[in-house]
């Protein structure tokens, strides 16, 4: 994956430094859905906070979203967007949620908030991949990832606020050995009020359970906290003391991945579920498996057990769930989905099911009484033996399902999974998973035309234009939505235009820089605020108050902006105009801390937590002017009478029209008798050919009528052929030169039709 900002540490290094990327999410129409596939859910029982019941789930397009569970139906509730990459999983710890990510943080957020995270705890080196938590003991809690990492935190001491420095956002970790050992594990009331400041815990380093040699893609934990259970890619479970990272046993018996664990509340038994299809009873006292249970097709992904740990159901890539009671071995298939399962979480009745789609699924379960559920029948006795084998002793007949639909679904947008950046730079055509295809103009945020099912590349031919713009921006579909990605100085090489993009009362010649109206449209909500702070500071008589400190990692202060810049700064033009009502977000880093996410309608940092260059580009109008022009040699078409009027090598603006070279050549010569013998002959008509083409840019100093008016008399070829006046040097050099050498044009005087 792309890290996201920093390009790490560059202490001591020789190389340049890479400076933090900008990067800019587009939000679906409905941002109150998720757009990519739901990873993890966590559900809240209401009666302990006297609320309602409330699922969260967390998704492939880094977001937690909360839903309200109200007489059989699911409401939207809050979005939780902090995470710059896929939410692997979420847990409950009191009145907190928990999450973790790709992006190797653990977040930590009030239930019921509005959203707004209220620590990062960074110690993983890689990818995190799952939690766990004692049930009895709301302050400890477990995660796992890649890289084989372990890590118990204790979030009342990782929680806990010091006045070291208000603007630290992070708990940075040491990258040191384990802190102490947790020698109590106190319980903290679930109604307490955990200090939510940003101050840094000083000295704080979780427990670390070294052991694992590789990958780490499931984790258990009693009730009490007396017991960590852990599983990956070694296909063993490995027991541990969660209150000193000490190892307690090794459980073997899986022949592949192990995917998921549940333990019981007293600590005794364990389920495990492996990509060898299997599902695995353990007695830890006994440290053996007692029981093996045959009833997928394939890598088993999920696990929910019943409250009393009779009954489990799992599901996984096969995209069914199953129930199985535990003691007698009976299973039935309880629903088949549409994409792999990836997550279970049974409230009541209601198993909730999470899969590689973007919608939640809430299928029957009988939860409290699961032995109603084998009373419909069609269950089947689970062998020991993996599925391939086990298939042959239920005689070919394959399980029928109890239930054909869910009794609940929470729908989500379909993500897209596949684009295409058109040669203009500004439109993106997109293909979702329903086959959708779509075209977004990547200026706005918005979707230009939705072209509904069609051939993604049939449209694409359709749709091609020749023209050829600098590549100003990279882009990916990782989070199942657009993520627009902006590096300095190469995303200020493309420029248009003012008269192309219709602005009004534009001068023919004004020229727009693509990414900084795109970074001005994106951050006019900062800017706004940041000078509506000043100007209250002023008025205060308070000069210090409001202006935020010249960044570290600035190479150079900033001056004083002046009023004409900084009105600048809060003036968008319609192309680059984002939506309020379903706002990009931001994904970058500042000079201090790691990546951030946040709405564009939310941006309530300071200049320290933006990159410097792209501060300077909205506040001071100032960013590094990549090299624009274009080279090239202009000499008379072969048989031609014209003189020559240049020389050596031209230059101008990239995107100058063919029609304006033409026009430079008109306004070299004078036609004062008529070719091939006729009565007028060619003379310079002004001074020699210039080295640099500058004029060119400048239609109004030439004294002639608009191109558009008048067939021009001079024809511009390259390779023999003639060029369309519309065309840019560009355009010529990439779809016409087709040569590394500087572009070669010929001119030929034509008799006006």
């Amino acid at each position: 994956m792309h890290r996201v900002g920093s390009a790490g540490n560059t202490a001591g290094s020789t190389r340049p430094r890479k400076e933090k990327r900008f990067t800019y999410v587009l939000n679906d129409a409905d941002d109150k859905k998720h757009c990519a596939g739901i990873n993890c859910l966590a559900y809240l029982d209401g009666s302990i906070f006297s609320t309602s019941d409330h699922l969260f789930s967390g998704s492939r397009d880094g977001t937690l979203k909360r839903w309200e569970l109200n007489n059989g139906d699911a409401s939207f509730s809050g979005t939780f967007e902090s995470h710059v990459d896929w939410v692997n999983d979420a847990i409950i710890v009191g009145d907190k949620l928990v999450s973790c990510s790709s992006d190797t943080t653990i977040k930590v957020w009030n239930c019921f908030s509005d959203g707004a995270c209220t620590r990062t705890l960074r110690r993983h080196s890689d990818y995190v991949i799952c939690l766990a938590a004692a049930e009895n003991n709301s302050n400890i809690v477990a995660s796992g990832g890649l890289g084989g990492e372990v890590f118990i935190w204790d979030l009342d001491a990782a929680l806990a606020p010091v006045a070291k420095s208000v603007d630290a956002k992070e708990d940075e970790v040491p990258n040191g050995n384990s802190g102490p050992a947790l020698t109590t594990l106190c319980s903290i009331n679930s109604s307490s009020n955990i200090a939510s400041s940003n101050g840094q815990s000083h000295g704080y380093s979780p427990i670390a359970a070294k052991g694992h040699k590789d990958s780490v893609y499931a984790l258990a934990m009693n009730d009490t906290g007396t017991l960590l259970l852990s599983g990956g890619t070694e296909k063993v479970v490995r027991v541990w003391d969660p209150r000193t990272g000490s190892k307690n046993m090794k459980l073997r018996g899986h022949t592949d991945n192990i995917r998921a664990l549940l333990v019981d509340s007293t600590g005794r038994y364990c389920l495990s579920g492996s990509s060898d299809s299997m599902i695995r009873l353990w007695d830890l006292g006994q440290q053996r498996c007692v029981h093996s249970y045959a009833v997928h097709t394939d890598s088993v992904w999920a696990l929910a057990s019943t409250p009393a740990f009779g009954h489990v159901y799992s599901g996984g890539r096969d995209q069914s769930v199953y129930l199985t009671d535990l003691s007698t071995r009976e299973s039935l298939l309880l629903c088949t989905n549409e994409y792999p399962v990836l997550q279970l979480s049974l409230q009541d009745d209601t198993i909730w099911v999470a899969t590689t789609d973007s919608s939640v699924y809430g299928w029957p379960a009988e939860g409290r009484t699961p032995q109603k559920v084998f009373e419909k029948g069609a269950s089947f006795l689970a062998g020991n033996l993996s599925f391939s084998r086990a298939r042959a002793s239920l005689e070919g007949s394959a399980p029928v399902p109890v239930y054909k639909e869910p009794s609940f679904v929470i729908p989500g947008v379909p993500a897209i999974i596949q684009h295409e950046i058109m040669n203009n730079r500004r439109h993106v055509l997109t293909k979702d998973t329903t086959g959708s295809v779509k075209l977004w103009e990547i200026t706005r945020g918005a979707v230009i035309e939705d072209f509904g099912k069609v051939s993604f590349e049939d449209k694409k031919k359709e749709l091609f234009e020749m023209v050829s713009i600098p590549a100003w921006f990279t882009m990916d579909a990782r989070l199942g939505c657009l993520s627009v990605h902006l590096d300095t100085p190469q995303c200020f090489s493309a420029e248009i235009y003012a008269v192309d993009l219709n602005v009004a009362g534009a001068q023919e010649d004004l020229k727009i820089n693509l990414a900084q109206e795109t970074l001005r449209g994106l951050l006019i909500h900062w800017s706004k605020r940041k000078q509506k702070s000043s100007s209250h500071s002023l008025c205060n008589g308070d000069s210090s108050i409001g202006k935020d400190v010249p960044s570290k990692d600035s190479p150079r202060s900033r001056p004083e902006v002046d009023d004409a810049t900084q009105n600048h700064a809060t003036h968008v033009l319609p192309s680059f105009e984002f939506s309020t009502v379903s706002p990009p977000s931001i994904i970058t880093e500042g000079s201090s801390g790691g990546p951030w996410r946040k709405r564009i309608t939310d941006l309530d940092v300071t200049e320290g937590d933006l990159p410097w260059w792209c501060v300077d580009c909205i506040t001071l109008n100032r960013y590094p002017k990549e090299n624009t022009k274009c080279g090239f040699y202009l000499h008379p078409a072969e048989g031609s009478p014209a003189p020559n009027i240049t020389q050596g090598k031209l230059s101008a603006p990239r995107i100058l029209r063919i029609h304006k070279v033409a026009n430079y050549v008109v306004e070299k010569l004078v036609l004062d008798k008529p070719l091939d013998g006729g009565s007028d002959a060619f003379v310079m008509g002004l001074s020699s050919a210039q080295s640099q083409l500058s004029v060119l840019d400048s239609s109004s100093r030439l004294g002639l009528k608009p191109w558009q008016k008048t067939k021009p008399c001079i024809e511009i070829l390259c390779n023999n052929q003639v060029l369309s006046p519309e065309m840019s040097l560009a355009t010529v050099r990439t779809y016409i030169w087709k040569k590394p050498e500087d572009l070669i044009l010929h001119y030929r005087v034509v008799q006006p039709r």
